[in-house]
């Protein structure tokens, strides 16, 4: 599902060729076109160094390490965002199937998918395009960013769908 690359709707906008020069193919593919970069090929589906992940388009700030979790689809996976700002959720009737696809609400880059499989405490399981973020590393000596470690879920394995 293409969309609008100056949408009004977002703060950040930018003409389609200033999209496809800031970013890499499969960035912009993923980002600006809602191209499904292959299971285990990102480089964040195997990732687990704490910090932030990003908006790969514009910055924002989207979701925290301590909120990822192995859903063994292939694709990063969160239960839960930064905030309920941050991320926008549409309905997807793409490819004949019905999902609820995730953009960045700053910049309408297409994410991912989010589905009702995830674990405790939200049941919710955000599956992200790698190529959608960049990721900033938690600076040495600092504490979890927000989340208790209370609240974390144990990692589970799955068998998840496509973001």
């Amino acid at each position: 599902m293409s969309h609008s690359t100056d949408d009004p709707r977002y703060p950040v906008r930018k003409p389609d060729a200033q999209w496809r020069q800031a970013l890499g193919e499969i960035e912009y593919q993923v980002t600006r076109k809602a191209a499904t970069e292959r299971a285990f090929t990102g480089r964040f589906w195997d990732h687990w160094e704490g910090g932030h992940y990003d908006c790969v388009c514009c910055g924002t700030r989207l979701f925290h390490s301590k909120t990822k979790f192995d859903a063994g689809c292939g694709w990063p996976s969160y239960w839960e965002p930064v905030n309920d700002q941050v991320i926008e959720a549409l309905p997807d009737r793409s490819h004949g199937m019905v999902r609820v696809e995730v953009r960045c609400r700053q910049c309408g880059a297409h994410l991912g998918h989010v589905f009702e499989d995830g674990p405790q405490p939200t049941g919710l399981r955000y599956c992200i395009n790698s190529a959608s973020l960049s990721f900033t590393a938690q600076p040495a000596g600092h504490t979890a960013e927000s989340t208790p470690a209370d609240n974390t879920p144990t990692p589970t394995r799955g068998t998840g769908s496509a973001p």
